[in-house]
């Protein structure tokens, strides 16, 4: 009896200790939600402002007898409307404002036509009437330019036309309650659209940019990791596996939906920043499809890092040379074509580190013949083979990526890079300046001379010999 009474009294004390716990846990993944991106608490702010502020057409009395019930078309438009980027905000509250007023009046135009027919003929027009026009609305939604911008606006005018054209009022009334809905349909949408446009916008035309180049960036560092992860061999003859720390490619391979919406929606989005009217968001996903192409090489790439059938290290080491470069410039091209994406500027710094890879790669299939095909264990070699092979893709892949970046920058009009100074291009000081004399002819110069600095080195340096053709 009294262990029971202990049990009890443990189970009882548990349940609130559990509770308290989902409740910390929950407290810290919404806390690391809002960490991961801080933009996610703004607009929060932003939806409940847009929210207060049309729910002031139920406590403003003018507003209120104008719209009457109907005010609150505009408080669910805010909330349907209202997205994370300006982008989808605009997109969606265009389609909205535009569908309503087409359907609307459509739908108007059908009820006259249905009770000009009388009582019996009314209700067989408008079932044609919406069994037409829904089902040929219903085939437009599959075509892919229309559903990818315009299918939300083509459900909401199935929706609208439904309602009024299906209504047993009377003409007036009809009429009256389409422009009423309109009307605050509009102000909802507008009042989302303000609200999401000036304060605190998330462009989604800036997050596809930055996507792009992050994407090309997280090749670059495979690229350059690779020679660690696969020609660094270990005590037990196999590779070095530190491809968990590069490991960010895997997300390239599965962007592609990602950035065709970004892009569908960066189209809605007017001129902002350095990204202009028109701005050709099309060339991202072209720049997006071939960086995906050397992403699928690279996974195959990896495969071979973690796979456990090496080849062995001897074999490795013909390669080794030629491989480390390839992948090393191809690392820096990419690095350089992400800077290039993302700093919006035109720069041919990738252009020597594909050549040089390229010239690597020619080298790479002389020792591929000289060397590797003379080894007499062929299933030792077939490894290494598929590696180079790979590699070769990649350059070939990298060369790609780079035409499609050229052609965005010159699409979106980047502005040239400034030219970097090097140590080889910085001008050497010198004591003095040699210019021509005016007026003499022949190779006639003047040399001018520092006299502080040339006392200084008298001592340790030997008279000048002067040229006889040369004037002092």
């Amino acid at each position: 009896m009294v262990s029971s009474n202990h049990e009890n009294a443990a189970g009882s004390l548990a349940f609130p200790k559990r509770l308290w716990g989902k409740i910390v846990g929950f407290a810290l993944r919404l806390k690391n939600l809002g960490k991961d991106d801080p933009r996610r608490m703004i607009h929060c702010f932003k939806v409940g402002l847009a929210l207060t502020f049309v729910s002031l057409f139920y406590y403003f009395k003018p507003l209120y007898d104008g719209f009457g019930l109907d005010a609150m078309w505009a408080i669910l438009t805010v909330v349907v409307v209202f997205e994370f980027s300006v982008g989808a905000t605009l997109g969606k509250g265009l389609n909205r404002m535009l569908a309503t007023l087409t359907a609307g009046a459509l739908g108007i135009g059908a009820h006259r036509i249905a009770t000009l027919s009388g009582e019996t003929g009314e209700p067989i027009l408008i079932a044609l009437f919406v069994f037409i026009i829904a089902g040929i609305v219903t085939f437009l939604r599959f075509i892919p330019q229309i559903k990818a911008r315009y299918d939300y606006g083509m459900m909401v005018f199935i929706l609208t036309f439904c309602l009024i054209s299906v209504s047993g009022y009377r003409d007036e009334e009809v009429i009256r309650m389409g422009f009423e809905r309109l009307s605050t349909i509009v102000i909802g949408s507008c009042a989302a659209v303000f609200v999401c446009t000036f304060i605190c916008p998330v462009w989604i035309g800036v997050d596809l940019h930055n996507h792009i180049a992050t994407n090309i960036e997280k090749l670059g560092n495979f690229l350059e990791g690779f020679e660690d992860g696969y020609f660094k061999i270990s005590e037990d003859g196999q590779p070095i596996n530190k491809s968990s720390s590069l490991q960010g490619y895997k997300s390239v391979l599965t962007s592609s939906s990602k950035e065709e919406i970004m892009a569908n929606l960066a189209k809605w989005e007017p001129c902002h920043g350095k990204f202009r009217f028109r701005h050709p968001w099309n060339e991202y996903l072209k720049v997006g499809s071939v960086t995906r192409q050397c992403a699928f090489k690279i996974e195959s790439l990896n495969h071979y890092l973690t796979s456990e059938i090496q080849s062995p290290p001897e074999v490795r080491s013909i390669i080794q040379g030629e491989c480390t470069v390839i992948s090393s410039e191809c690392g820096k091209a990419l690095k350089e074509l992400a800077s290039e994406v993302r700093k919006m500027t035109k720069s041919s710094a990738a252009e020597p580190h594909i050549t040089n890879s390229k010239a690597a790669a020619e080298n790479l299939k002389a020792v591929i013949r000289s060397s590797l095909s003379k080894h007499c264990n062929f299933l030792e070699i077939i490894q290494a083979g598929a590696v180079a092979s790979l590699l070769f893709e990649v350059v070939k892949c990298t060369e790609e990526i780079a035409g499609a970046v050229h052609k965005l920058a010159s699409l979106a009009h980047f502005k040239n890079a400034k030219p970097r100074v090097t140590p080889e291009t910085q001008e050497l000081p010198s004591q003095g300046a040699v210019n021509p004399v005016s007026g003499i002819d022949g190779a006639h110069h003047v040399i001018t001379i520092d006299p502080s600095q040339s006392l200084r080195e008298s001592e340790n340096s030997s008279p000048p010999i002067l040229d006889p053709r040369m004037e002092v």
